[in-house]
């Protein structure tokens, strides 16, 4: 099976950082993703790649057989290398890591260019609610293997402490102050 053809010019990648909406495929669209292992080692290898600055993930979703990605790369790079440092880092941990023998990903991937916030909006909805479309949930916010959920949690971890350790001593008085 040849190559798919890329729609990112290498004269635009070299400028500019570019946003897309990414979908990659499991081989032969096995459930790979049902374990949480497997779901929180993919999840680990965005983080990981995030923090070395090799991309921005703005959206994500891990699907049983597919992954939806809202991606920006920078300037200095391109989306396919974005893209083989995720599908690679993942298939060489998940093998070292977990043990998994055998073909990870389907040859390829799609993208979209994301021009506006109209699209962004647009695939950002689509990215939140596929689990609901596929039947796995009730409401996007209960998918655990997404970005909606992660920080929706990381909000409420905030509040919960925020709301423990109360107001600032300093930040009390001025309020008594101004209502005595």
């Amino acid at each position: 099976m040849s190559k798919p053809p890329r729609t990112e010019a290498s004269s635009i990648a070299a400028t500019h950082p570019r946003t897309f909406f990414v979908t990659t495929k499991t081989a032969k669209g096995r459930s790979l993703f049902q374990t949480e292992r497997m779901t929180n080692l993919f999840i680990d290898i965005l983080r990981e790649s995030m923090r070395a600055g090799h991309f921005r993930v703005h959206e994500f979703v891990v699907m049983p057989d597919h992954v939806h990605l809202l991606i920006t790369v920078p300037a200095e790079s391109t989306i396919e290398k974005a893209i083989q440092r995720i599908k690679g880092g993942f298939s060489y941990r998940a093998g070292r890591e977990l043990g998994f023998k055998g073909e990870t990903w389907q040859r390829g991937f799609s993208e979209v260019r994301i021009h506006d916030d109209g699209s962004y909006a647009q695939h950002r909805s689509y990215i939140e609610n596929n689990p609901v479309r596929r039947g796995l949930v009730s409401a996007p916010e209960e998918y655990r293997f997404g970005s909606l959920y992660l920080r929706l949690k990381k909000r409420a971890e905030l509040e919960d402490r925020e709301s423990k350790q109360g107001l600032k001593p300093e930040l009390d008085e001025i309020a008594s102050d101004r209502h005595d």
